[in-house]
């Protein structure tokens, strides 16, 4: 989460969802366990209220002590099939994939959405691979999964993105595009606004 807005992430994903995010994911790598419960539990909170549902990225013990509905994994976290196994068949399981073979693997294991990227160069995740546009549509292409595009996404680029022509792309996972912004609110609408019409020439 940015800090040079001082916001509370509360504040800032209740802002996000206002602008029309349809689903919200939790990521904090640098915070202790106790800190991370508590931002998970009000994240929590502020989406259930609104009709949104919060994953938790990587940690199943922090998605179910929030009560979460539930994580996105990675290739290096635990697997799916034992995510899923600890979740039970309700919550969401989300798998990060690169690769058509990553996406058949995450299909098997019980996941119910992949992400597939980076897409872009981002700043987010330090030494991340980018895949470019044909790699993501090679891993939809091969994904029974619904697929959701990561890696430095934004207003400017997710048109293109979401028209490369493939039916299970259901939408773009964004992060600095809205939340380095100082109205997230604002640049949700837009980014919304674009993926609509996006979606509307398909």
């Amino acid at each position: 989460m940015n800090k040079k807005w001082d916001r509370k992430i509360e504040d800032a994903v209740k802002e996000a969802i206002d602008g029309g995010a349809t689903i919200v994911q939790l990521r904090e790598k640098d915070i202790e366990t106790h800190d991370f419960l508590e931002a998970a539990k009000s994240c929590v909170a502020v989406c259930h209220t609104r009709g949104v549902p919060v994953l938790i990225n990587d940690r199943i013990d922090i998605a179910l002590a929030s009560h979460a509905d539930g994580v996105h994994i990675g290739q290096s976290d635990m697997p799916a099939s034992i995510a899923r196994a600890l979740l039970g068949p309700d919550k969401i399981i989300g798998v990060s994939c690169k690769t058509p073979e990553q996406a058949h693997k995450a299909w098997i294991d019980g996941a119910d959405y992949i992400g597939c990227g980076g897409v872009y160069p981002t700043n987010t995740k330090a030494g991340n691979l980018t895949i470019g546009l044909h790699g993501l549509r090679s891993v939809c292409l091969a994904s029974k999964l619904p697929v959701v595009a990561i890696g430095g996404i934004g207003i400017s680029n997710a048109p293109t993105v979401m028209g490369i022509g493939v039916p299970n792309l259901k939408g773009v996972a964004v992060v600095s595009a809205l939340f380095d912004r100082e109205c997230i609110v604002s640049e949700t609408r837009k980014l919304y606004a674009s993926l609509q019409q996006s979606v509307s020439r398909r």
